[in-house]
C-alpha cells in the first residue's frame, strides 16, 4: 500500500491541482474565452467525484469478499481517463479545438469519479489490513518517500517540459507554450504501474451484507449517520470547513502570474515546495496521530492551513519583491493531502469496520459541500479581486480550528453510536 501511495505522488505531481491544472485551464484562454471559468470548475468537478460517486458505492464495495477489486478497477480507470487527456495534445489540431475544453473538463470529472470510488476502496482496505496504530506510520512513509521521488522527478523532468521565460526573452509566457503531452504523459505511465501494484494486495475475503437501496435511501442513510452521531457530525463539519481552502487551489498560481509576473517555470518550483510541505508535515502529523490520536493531528493541520491565504495575499501586496518567497505559500498547501488522509484515519476508529465504506462516503459528501460554490468563487476572483475571496475563505478555516477543540478521542472510549448501524 505504501508503495501504491509513492507511484501515484509521484505521478500526481506532473497534474497538481493547484499548479499544473489550472495552468492547463489557462492555456485554453485562446478558444475559450478566458481561463477564468474554467478554473472555477475544477474544484467543483474534483469534489463531485470524490464525494457523490462514493457515497453510491459504499453499499458494492462493503459487499465485495475482496475490496481489492474495487480498488483494482478504480486504479486501471484513472490510467485510461489520464491517457485520453494526454490525446488532447497529441491529436493534431484538437488542443486549438472549441471541443479541447469540454473534452478537458469532462475528462477531468471522471478521473475523480474513478479516484473517488478508488480512495474508498483504499480506505476501506486500510481499516480492513492496517491496525489504528500503524496508519500514522504508512502515511508517514508513503507522504515522505513519495514526495522525495516526486521532487527528485520534477526538477530532472519539468525544466524540459515547461518554459522558461528567462532563456526566451519573454516575460509571462503562456501557458499554452508548455509540453503537457510530455508532462500528462508520465502521469500515465506512473498510475499504470500503481495499476499494476494494486493486484499485488494480499487481502483474505470476508462476509458483510447490506440491502440494497435506492438513491434516494443512500442519501437518507447519509444523513441518519449524521444525524445519529454527534462526534462525526463534528468530525465532518471541520472537514467541511478545513475543504473550504480547496475553492482557492486553481486561483493560487494565477495570483503567481498575475499579481507577482511570475513565468510557467515557477510553477515547477511551486510543485517542489508543495511536496516538500507534504513529507514534512507528514512526519509531524504520523507520529503525533500514532502516539497521541489523530484528533490532535486534525487540529495541527486546520490551524497550519489557515496560514496559506494569510501569506498568498502579504506576498501578492510586495509586488515581484514578493516572488522569491511565494513557493512557501504551496509548501503550506502540502498540509492537503496529509489532513484529508488524517480525517480519513479518524472516521475508521470512529465507526466499526462494517460501517467504514458509509462513513467515509459520508464524510467526503461533507467535504464536497463547500466545493460546489467554486464556480461562483471563480467568477468572484474576477469581479472584487482576490484579496476579499481569500480571506473570507481564511475566517472560515480559523472557525473549523475552533470547532476542533470539540471533537472527541475514539481512544479513550468508545464513542461509536449504536443508531449508526442502520440494518
Amino acid at each position: 500500500m505504501a508503495t501504491y501511495q509513492v507511484l501515484m505522488r509521484t505521478g500526481w505531481i506532473f497534474k497538481t491541482e493547484s499548479t499544473i491544472m489550472p495552468a492547463v485551464a489557462d492555456s485554453f484562454v485562446a478558444v475559450a474565452g478566458g481561463g477564468g471559468w474554467i478554473r472555477g470548475w475544477l474544484p467543483f468537478l474534483n469534489r463531485f467525484g470524490q464525494s457523490i460517486p462514493p457515497l453510491l458505492a459504499a453499499r458494492q464495495i462493503k459487499v465485495l469478499p475482496r475490496k481489492k477489486w474495487a480498488f483494482v478497477v478504480t486504479t486501471t480507470c484513472m490510467a485510461a481517463t489520464f491517457l485520453g487527456m494526454t490525446s488532447i495534445w497529441l491529436i493534431p489540431g484538437l488542443k486549438s479545438s472549441s471541443v479541447a475544453p469540454l473534452l478537458y473538463l469532462l475528462l477531468y470529472a471522471l478521473f475523480f469519479m474513478a479516484i473517488g470510488v478508488n480512495q474508498l476502496a483504499y480506505n476501506t482496505l486500510q481499516g480492513k489490513l492496517i491496525r489504528p496504530t500503524f496508519r500514522g506510520r504508512l502515511l508517514m512513509v508513503a507522504d515522505v518517500v513519495g514526495a522525495t521521488t516526486a521532487v527528485a522527478c520534477a526538477l530532472a523532468l519539468l525544466p524540459l517540459w515547461l518554459p522558461d521565460d528567462k532563456a526566451s526573452g519573454l516575460e509571462g509566457t503562456p501557458p499554452s507554450e508548455a509540453n503537457f503531452a510530455a508532462i500528462f504523459g508520465f502521469s500515465t505511465a506512473l498510475f499504470c504501474v500503481a495499476s499494476l501494484m494494486s493486484w499485488l494486495l494480499h487481502e483474505e475475503p470476508d462476509s458483510q451484507q447490506e440491502p440494497r437501496r435506492g438513491v434516494a435511501d443512500v442519501f437518507a442513510g447519509a444523513w441518519r449517520t449524521l444525524r445519529d452521531d454527534p462526534n462525526f457530525r463534528r468530525t465532518a463539519t471541520v472537514a467541511a470547513l478545513f475543504s473550504t481552502s480547496l475553492v482557492l487551489f486553481p486561483h493560487y498560481q494565477a495570483v503567481a502570474r498575475d499579481e507577482l509576473k511570475m513565468g510557467m517555470l515557477s510553477l515547477m518550483w511551486f510543485l517542489v515546495a508543495q511536496n516538500i510541505g507534504t513529507g514534512v508535515f507528514s512526519l509531524l502529523t504520523g507520529p503525533i496521530a500514532d502516539a497521541f490520536g489523530n484528533r490532535l493531528a486534525i487540529r495541527v493541520v486546520t490551524l497550519l492551513i489557515c496560514g496559506a491565504p494569510l501569506l498568498a495575499m502579504t506576498l501578492a501586496d510586495l509586488g515581484p519583491s514578493g516572488q522569491t518567497l511565494f513557493p512557501l505559500v504551496f509548501a503550506l498547501i502540502g498540509l492537503t493531502p496529509v489532513a484529508q488522509k488524517t480525517f480519513n484515519n479518524y472516521t475508521l476508529e470512529l465507526a466499526s469496520p462494517e460501517n467504514h465504506p458509509r462513513y467515509l462516503s459520508t464524510l467526503n459528501l461533507c467535504m464536497a459541500a463547500p466545493i460546489f460554490f467554486s464556480p461562483v468563487v471563480g467568477a468572484l476572483t474576477s469581479v472584487v479581486g482576490f484579496e476579499l475571496v481569500y480571506y473570507g475563505v481564511t475566517a472560515l478555516l480559523l472557525l473549523g480550528w475552533l470547532l476542533s477543540f470539540r471533537l472527541s478521542e475514539p481512544r479513550h472510549g468508545p464513542v461509536k453510536h449504536p443508531a449508526t448501524d442502520l440494518e
